[in-house]
Formats: C-alpha cells, sequence, structure tokens
C-alpha cells in the first residue's frame, strides 16, 4: 500500500541534510507542527530550533525530490513485507512516544501489538560469559512466562539468549536492529530475525538500505528503552552499550534493573544502583510487580496529545 502524502512529507522531511530526526518527530505531533516545518517554522526555541531552521532553509527547496526519495525507499521495505509508522500514525508505539528523543519514522516487519506497551529490554554485552547467557535465557523466558513483551537488539550474545528463549516459550519478542528493515547484523542472526517476525516484531528506525555503522547502535539503544517499561541489564562493562542504555532508560524516566550479579561485579553498576530509577533485582518478580498497567501508558499518551508539549 503506498504511503501517503502526509507520511511522504515528515520523511522527505528526514531526507534534509542537518535537520535533527528528534525535533522532526516531536514538532510533528503538535499541532500544526507538521506544516510549521513545511513552513521552515518550528514551535521550539535554543540552539538546536535554530539549526533546524538554517537547516529548513537551506533544504525545502529539494523537498520534492526529497518525497520521491523516501516513497521509493517506502516501496523497497514494502516490498520486502515490512509496514511503515510514523508519529502521525495511530499504530506508533505509544511507549516510544512518550521519550524527547523518539525516532520520526519506524519500519516493522512483523506486528506490534498494544500489549506490547507491557514489555520489558533485556540487554548485555556481546562477549557474554556462560553465566551471563544463563542469566539472559531465565531472565527472558520468566519474563514472557508473565506474558510480558521481550526486547532486545539482536546482537549475539546476551541479545541472542534474550530472543531465543522467549521464542522457545512462545511468547513474543521485538528487536530493536541497528540496521535498515532490508539488513540483517550480524548475519548469523538471520534465520533468528526470521522467527522474530512471524511472531513478534522487527523494527528499524532507518532507512531500509542502511548498513551497520558507528553511528546507528547507539540510536537504536535509544529506540530499544523508548519502546521499554524498563531495562534489564544482565552482563555489560563499563563501556558497552548495554550501561548506555542503562543511561538512557533513566533519561527517560524509566526503570533499570540491574542484576545483582553485575552490581556485585562492577563499580559503575554500584553507582547506577544508588541513581532514582535503578532497581537491583533477584529474580523476575522485582522487575514485573513494578510494571505499569497499559491503562496509565494510555492515559499519559492522552495528556501528550492534550497539552503538546514537547517533553513528558
Amino acid at each position: 500500500m503506498p504511503i501517503g502524502d502526509l507520511q511522504a512529507r515528515l520523511l522527505a522531511l528526514c531526507r534534509i541534510d542537518g535537520l535533527n530526526w528528534h525535533l522532526i518527530a516531536r514538532e510533528a505531533q503538535r499541532q500544526g507542527g507538521l506544516d510549521r516545518l513545511l513552513n521552515g517554522q518550528v514551535s521550539e526555541s535554543g540552539k538546536e530550533a535554530a539549526k533546524a531552521i538554517d537547516a529548513l532553509r537551506r533544504g525545502l527547496a529539494d523537498l520534492p525530490r526529497y518525497e520521491d526519495e523516501a516513497r521509493a525507499a517506502a516501496d523497497r521495505a514494502e516490498a520486502a513485507g515490512a509496514a511503515l509508522y510514523t508519529v502521525l500514525d495511530d499504530g506508533y508505539p505509544t511507549n516510544l512516544r512518550l521519550v524527547f528523543n523518539l525516532p520520526p519514522f519506524l519500519f516493522v516487519r512483523g506486528q506490534l501489538l498494544d500489549g506490547d506497551m507491557r514489555s520489558v529490554a533485556v540487554v548485555g554485552t556481546r562477549q557474554a560469559t556462560q553465566d551471563g547467557l544463563r542469566r539472559a535465557d531465565r531472565m527472558a523466558r520468566l519474563l514472557a512466562e508473565q506474558r510480558v513483551t521481550v526486547i532486545s537488539g539482536l546482537a549475539r550474545g546476551v541479545d541472542t539468549a534474550a530472543h531465543s528463549s522467549a521464542l522457545r516459550v512462545g511468547s513474543r519478542t521485538i528487536a530493536v536492529i541497528g540496521t535498515g528493515i532490508l539488513r540483517c547484523y550480524p548475519r548469523e542472526n538471520y534465520q533468528l530475525a526470521e522467527q522474530i517476525a512471524e511472531t513478534g516484531a522487527l523494527v528499524s528506525q532507518f532507512w531500509p538500505d542502511t548498513p551497520p555503522a558507528t553511528y546507528t547502535f547507539p540510536r537504536r539503544n535509544v529506540t530499544m528503552s523508548g519502546m521499554s517499561q524498563g531495562t534489564v541489564v544482565i552482563e555489560a562493562s563499563s563501556t558497552s552499550g548495554a550501561k548506555m542504555q542503562a543511561r538512557l532508560a533513566l533519561e527517560h524516566g524509566k526503570r533499570v534493573y540491574l542484576l545483582r550479579s553485575l552490581v556485585d561485579g562492577h563499580e559503575w553498576a554500584r553507582r547506577y544502583a544508588s541513581r532514582p530509577g535503578a532497581v537491583v533485582v533477584d529474580n523476575v518478580e522485582d522487575v514485573v510487580t513494578t510494571l505499569l498497567p497499559l491503562e496509565r501508558i494510555q492515559a499519559a499518551d492522552s495528556r501528550r496529545q492534550q497539552l503538546a508539549i514537547p517533553y513528558l
């Protein structure tokens, strides 16, 4: 199904060099926000807003070409079975709407469900120990048995263990990937990705052909944190993406669940454990009992729509 005109214009704005995608996403959700962007205006103030206005003034003349490119990209994704969700669409994930640095669009293979609001990200190092892999497997399995959607990043190590465990018990898992939806990284997880798409969802915030790059995985962590109610960190060094996601989750006002074994073994985890929003966990009940019901999240989204403010 061809994308709509509003979707195409939003994606075209994302083709403008130097225009911050998070600002596009925030502005587009506000009353008249897309029209303002198309007229070279934004409602925010500050340095980022000033840069956005400059970028819009330089780029709007090329918008017809960018719109053609955006439609072509969406067509390639659709041909591969991926659907487009923008911040203008009702199907955009509600949890993700509630963070300030949300992506303006997602390409999705599989299905996103309302029940995915009851979700937890399970993350950790690619170079996991056997103990770390066992803990990831157990945490994901127990979450899945409690009908919690398990979100992870399709990477080697902890991510692979978490997705695989959720699939084994027949539960939903979502992979937020660090490439375009037409690619799979690491290649060894191709079959795993296909299984996830059959019963859960593969989610990408990038143009469909985007290869893995140093900038894509940190952005992926932002979205993984945003889509979940909280993040469980299984095993992670002080320089890992999992530690970065823990920081992002705290910035998003979400829970960070630190396994006691992680806190006992890493200074950074001990520091994080003392921060508001962080919880040291011994078992899955320590996670599940803190999850919000769907009605609370939907109410927060309704307030966001009514107030049309930049951040919640």
